[in-house]
């Protein structure tokens, strides 16, 4: 009964944490993050060939562009491993790790993958995310929420999605600006071996 009321508290107390982050980073004028950039600019985000498919959004700048962690590089390799190689995703890598998740999204035939930076998980405080990233149940269930089955192109991005947690995720927008239940696209549609990411400002919950 104890551990069922920790979880219950570290769960809630992550969902009021991102909340508060979410609403802080609508809500301020003075924002110079590239999301925030991009909303400004409406059209002007940028977009690449990169891996033989266009890439979009003002973080995908941030790539860096020779490595394994380049899009060249991480086209060839699952999406797990692929996103190890990335600087932005080393919280989310060390979450997929603490989940035990990495081989069986590496594994999968065909994937979409919303990949929180650190920066979206830097909104939550350290306390709260070192709860949740304690609890193995609660890590997978939110972590899973972040992935749906089969390879979504930006044309078929918008609208309201299954994710392999059993729930759905909500997504608006068009052409190379989108939204996942709020969380901003900073960089889309980038091809790793066995799935299509797209790296988002803020973490979501179930």
């Amino acid at each position: 009964m104890k551990t069922t009321t920790l979880r219950r508290t570290g769960a809630l107390a992550l969902a009021a944490a991102l909340s508060l982050g979410v609403s802080a980073c609508g809500s301020s004028s003075s924002d110079n993050s590239p999301a925030n950039a991009s909303a400004k600019s409406g059209s002007s985000s940028t977009m690449a060939e990169n891996a033989g498919t266009q890439t979009f959004g003002p973080g995908c700048k941030l790539i860096p562009k020779n490595g394994a962690g380049s899009f060249n590089g991480m086209a060839t390799a699952p999406v797990a491993t692929a996103a190890s190689a990335n600087p932005l995703l080393t919280t989310l890598v060390a979450a997929v790790g603490k989940a035990g998740l990495a081989d069986t999204l590496n594994s999968a035939k065909s994937l979409t993958v919303f990949a929180p930076t650190d920066d979206a998980f830097n909104k939550i405080p350290k306390k709260a995310l070192a709860g949740v990233l304690a609890d193995k149940a609660t890590l997978t269930k939110i972590l899973t929420h972040h992935v749906i089955a089969g390879k979504l192109s930006p044309s078929q991005l918008a609208g309201t999605h299954k994710t392999l947690a059993g729930d759905t995720v909500t997504v608006k927008g068009s052409g190379s600006n989108f939204t996942v239940d709020g969380a901003k696209v900073l960089c889309g549609n980038i091809p790793t071996a066995n799935a299509t990411v797209y790296v988002i400002d803020s973490v979501l919950m179930p």
